[in-house]
C-alpha cells in the first residue's frame, strides 16, 4: 500500500482521553496552525459555521464551577460533583466546540454546513496530532445544559461539547480499523 508520511500521520491518530493527558497544551502559535486547519474543511459558500472557544488558565477553574453546578442540579452527591469538576480541570486546554448553523441560507443547506464542522473539528484534532498533541471530542448532558451552553455560545450558536487537548502521557493504542468495507461500496 503506498502512504506518505502525512497519511501516515492521520493514521496514527486517536483519541485519547483526559486521564493520559498532561502540560503543555498548545501555545497560541500552535494553536494557530490547529485553527488554520480546520479552516481548511469543505466550507461551501465560506461560511466557517463552526466557532472553537479556549478554556486555559484560570478560565479552566469557571469551567469547572459550571460543570459542578450541572452536577448539582442533576442531583448528584457531593462525590459526583467532585468528579465533575475534577474533569473539567484534568485537560491542561479545553476547547468548546460551537456550530453556527444558517438554517435559511439559500444556497448551502444546514446539512452542507453540519459536514463543515465535522470537517474542522476532525482537521483541528488531526493537526493538534501532527504537531505531537493529543485529545478527544467529549459532549453529554453538560453541553445540553442551558447555563453551560449560555456561558459559552453567542445568538445563533449550539455548544456541542469539548476537545481536551494536552501531550500524552502514554502511545494511544488500539488496532486500526481495518474493514473499510463497512465504510466503503460501489454503486
Amino acid at each position: 500500500m503506498h502512504t506518505s508520511p502525512a497519511l501516515d500521520t492521520l493514521l496514527s491518530r486517536y483519541s485519547l482521553g483526559v486521564k493520559h493527558l498532561t502540560d503543555p497544551a498548545p501555545d497560541a502559535a500552535q494553536l494557530q496552525s490547529m485553527l488554520a486547519a480546520a479552516l481548511r474543511a469543505p466550507d461551501h459558500a465560506e461560511l466557517v459555521p463552526f466557532r472553537f472557544v479556549v478554556v486555559q488558565g484560570d478560565a479552566r477553574q469557571r469551567l469547572a464551577d459550571l460543570f459542578a453546578e450541572h452536577a448539582q442540579r442533576k442531583g448528584k452527591d457531593a462525590e459526583g460533583v467532585a468528579m465533575e469538576r475534577e474533569r473539567a480541570l484534568r485537560a491542561p486546554m479545553t476547547v468548546a466546540v460551537l456550530a453556527r448553523i444558517d438554517l435559511g441560507h439559500p444556497l448551502v443547506p444546514a446539512h452542507e454546513q453540519w459536514m463543515c464542522v465535522g470537517g474542522a473539528v476532525a482537521n483541528f484534532l488531526n493537526a493538534a496530532h501532527a504537531l505531537g498533541f493529543a485529545g478527544k471530542m467529549l459532549s453529554g448532558d453538560k453541553a445540553r445544559a442551558p447555563h453551560i451552553a449560555q456561558a459559552f455560545c453567542e445568538p445563533g450558536d449550539t455548544l456541542l461539547g469539548w476537545i481536551a487537548l494536552g501531550t500524552p502521557t502514554r502511545t494511544p493504542h488500539g488496532e486500526a480499523r481495518k474493514d473499510v468495507t463497512q465504510a466503503l461500496r460501489f454503486w
